[in-house]
């Protein structure tokens, strides 16, 4: 649930924010622990950093900057949650969603500076109150005097200037408290949460992806995504097309076939994005997803989170899927070093756990006829996988940007696919969109 608070937009507020954090959390751990020394526990300094009062402070403080400040969290929460003190995965969790809303007087200042004064004669109603509230932005209703409904995305003041700030200054906040597993080297991590955000914070890209989006799927009535308005979006407002379907959710309360064949259009999407057209919606928030039942369509949404693959990329992706399903160990290490998982110097404890962790991923794959997302349990051996790769062979090292938000993409769809205990054969939907043989030839190393 959101609430009202006015965006800090000056880089030095927005420190003078961390600072206040890191004050209030070393207040709260000498409390916490005078109250366990006095009921005779010797807590660890841990313990004493991830009380509750000190993890709701670092939630609220990062929500409330919004921006960088809450990417951070969301990327980090991509790939190393399963190995980070669970107090901490909670509130990276709340910030994939959560950011509180700005006052109207600050909204009405941003769109004044967007469209000057006066803008609203152009409307026959606006909705001040958004529908929405996430990392850069917040997205308000509106009707044009022609009857048009429009989503309005708008940029929350400030955030583009603040980006390499926020997350440099926020790394060094969690790396101060501990909060970031020490084993682990962020830093490209970071460096690509800064082009990541620096990306997303300029609307005419998001316009462009989303256009492109559309010529894609043109005559494919099974999908469908906003058309932009043009003369109101600029670099800080994304002015679309307003889509009147329901939560995706919606699709478990649907008939059986109806939902399945729903799911699968998800899968070939997904499949088609990251094989076919080599562009990716990487965010794999649910909220980007509607379902018109009328229609029967999906609607898509928020597009500033597309990468493009190249070809090279892309078949270096094909071999690794074709590696998975027929080739056996030194096949998978192979093509799992041309697409970036493996790199010389690794050992052969951590190249037998990623192809462990490549062939629990393909499972699905494999299997012959329905697969039963909902009966699954591959997430949580990813998980054991993933815990085994930080803790035992002491891995040190994120896989490549690219691979990371294909894990982002893939394990959201895994998500979203269990929560609706869909029923889709797997096997036949992969095989008919992709030629896993691919053009022949070798395939250069990155």
């Amino acid at each position: 649930m959101t609430s009202e608070r006015p965006l800090t937009v000056s880089r030095v507020g927005r420190l003078s924010q961390l600072g206040r954090l890191a004050g209030g959390i070393a207040g709260g751990m000498l409390s916490e622990g005078a109250k366990q020394i006095a009921t005779g526990r010797r807590p660890s300094l841990g313990q004493l950093f991830l009380n509750t009062n000190n993890v709701e402070r670092v939630e609220e403080r990062l929500s409330e900057m919004r921006g960088a400040a809450m990417k951070v969290g969301q990327l980090l929460s991509m790939d190393s949650g399963h190995v980070m003190p669970p107090q901490l995965t909670q509130i990276l969790t709340s910030l994939r969603d959560d950011a509180h809303r700005m006052p109207l007087g600050q909204v009405a200042g941003v769109l004044n500076d967007a469209w000057g004064r006066g803008w609203e004669k152009d409307f026959a109603g606006f909705s001040f109150t958004p529908m929405a509230a996430a990392s850069i932005g917040q997205v308000h209703e509106a009707i044009m005097q022609d009857g048009r409904r429009l989503a309005i995305k708008i940029q929350y003041p400030g955030v583009r200037q603040s980006i390499d700030s926020d997350i440099d200054n926020v790394a060094a906040l969690l790396k101060l408290l501990h909060l970031l597993p020490q084993n682990l080297d962020f830093a490209p991590l970071l460096q690509e949460a800064k082009l990541q955000l620096h990306a997303e914070a300029d609307y005419r890209k998001e316009a462009s992806a989303l256009n492109e989006y559309a010529k894609l799927l043109a005559d494919d009535r099974r999908y469908q995504v906003p058309e932009v308005v043009d003369f109101l979006s600029t670099g800080e407002i994304l002015a679309m097309g307003y889509l009147e379907g329901q939560p995706i959710e919606i699709l478990a309360e649907l008939d059986a076939k109806d939902k399945n064949r729903a799911a699968a259009n998800l899968l070939e999407l997904a499949l088609r994005e990251a094989f076919e057209w080599g562009m990716v919606q990487t965010d794999p928030n649910f909220s980007n997803y509607l379902y018109e039942p009328g229609t029967r369509k999906i609607q898509l949404l928020d597009f500033g989170a597309t990468r493009v693959y190249t070809n090279r990329q892309r078949q270096a992706l094909r071999g690794l899927l074709t590696a998975s399903l027929e080739g056996d160990d030194k096949d998978i290490t192979l093509a799992a070093s041309r697409v970036g998982y493996l790199v010389e110097s690794d050992s052969a404890v951590h190249r037998q756990l990623v192809v462990s962790l490549l062939r629990t991923v393909t499972e699905p794959v494999r299997k012959a006829g329905i697969y039963t997302f909902g009966k699954s349990d591959i997430a949580e051996r990813m998980k054991d996988i993933l815990i085994e790769m930080r803790l035992k062979s002491r891995f040190g090292r994120i896989p490549p940007p690219e691979i990371l938000f294909l894990h982002r993409k893939l394990g959201g769809l895994y998500l979203l696919l269990s929560r609706l205990n869909a029923e889709v054969t797997v096997k036949d939907t992969v095989l008919s969109l992709i030629d896993l043989k691919g053009p022949s030839g070798p395939i250069d190393t990155y």
